[in-house]
């Protein structure tokens, strides 16, 4: 199982960052200190998060027919991610995310979805090779929630399991749930998938909250907390909390999507949850070291190192 790829199905976007002392309040103007381009999109960061933990890895995705699209093809392909099927949407940009960082590595974003909205299920079913192959897929929100729901028909039937990472924020459909092996919330989409909007979650919520989004058909729940760091809950493990690593963060964009994939590359190398939780909190924690989403996945020996050093 371990060799089978892992297949994201997901968004690619350039990423361009702005960094600044404070973020701006509404109607507020702040003088930045510089600005950078990234390859970013929470698909492709996952994608990219596998790759340079060692584990094949394909991505399913669209971008536009404009230079940013090709920018991002060949970053994915540079980075060791497999391309066959990103394609290109015609007349339309590829997706741009406006990140907005401050000096505590805290972020504000706006996405503009451009081609990843072109990602439709006739794109899936065209990829339903490599989607049968998949020792996993995992996908996210910035693609049609549709494209989500036929993606999830389609693990259930082809017995891939399915990790969701429900970002941003928003309502699922309640037949999606009982397709998903592995629901991975931070506390904002968490509280959303509950009805709870603007709820903290810490370690003594934590279990209510897994049991309230099991209790909607989910195999497993891995509740990302920040800096507090996972709780675990389902069919497949004992409940558990892994506290999340001490750093010093630079840029917080894409720690969500490195825990992700080094909980997806953890799982399928055969860690336990525990583990495998442990492993993900590790890239997480590294990622956020260093400034942009793609740039700041670490490789799996700098995971290794870290743990040992830990």
């Amino acid at each position: 199982m371990g060799t089978k790829p892992i297949v994201v199905v997901g968004s690619v976007n350039l990423d361009l960052v702005l960094s600044c002392q404070q973020l701006p309040l509404p109607g507020e103007t702040v003088r930045g200190n510089n600005f950078q381009m990234f390859e970013g999109g929470k698909g492709a960061n996952q994608a990219v998060a596998v790759a340079r933990l060692g584990h094949p890895v394909a991505m399913v995705a669209k971008v536009g027919d404009d230079e940013f699209g090709t920018r991002l093809r060949v970053a994915l392909k540079a980075a060791g991610v497999s391309i066959e099927h990103v394609s290109t949407a015609r007349g339309v940009s590829s997706g741009v995310a406006m990140i907005t960082a401050d000096q505590h590595g805290q972020n504000s974003i706006v996405v503009v979805p451009g081609a990843n909205g072109r990602l439709l299920p006739a794109d899936l079913d065209q990829a339903s090779p490599l989607l049968r192959s998949a020792g996993m897929i995992l996908t996210q929100l910035e693609i049609p929630i549709r494209t989500v729901e036929y993606l999830s028909r389609l693990a259930k039937k082809f017995q891939v399991p399915l990790m969701l990472d429900p970002a941003p924020a928003q309502p699922l459909p309640p037949k999606i749930f009982k397709s998903i092996a592995f629901l991975t919330p931070n506390e904002t989409e968490a509280g959303s998938l509950c009805g709870r909007d603007g709820m903290a979650i810490d370690s003594s919520s934590a279990k209510d909250i897994a049991e309230q989004l099991l209790s909607k058909g989910s195999r497993n729940v891995i509740l990302k907390m920040g800096e507090q760091g996972s709780y675990f809950s389902g069919q497949d493990t004992a409940a558990d909390f892994v506290p999340a690593f001490k750093v010093r963060a630079v840029d917080s964009t894409a720690a969500g999507d490195a825990f992700n994939g080094g909980l997806a590359v953890g799982l399928l190398q055969g860690k336990g949850f525990g583990e495998a939780a442990q492993f993900a909190s590790a890239v997480a924690a590294l990622s956020v070291k260093q400034k942009g989403a793609q740039p700041s996945m670490p490789t799996r020996a700098q995971v290794r190192l870290f743990l040992k050093r830990a």
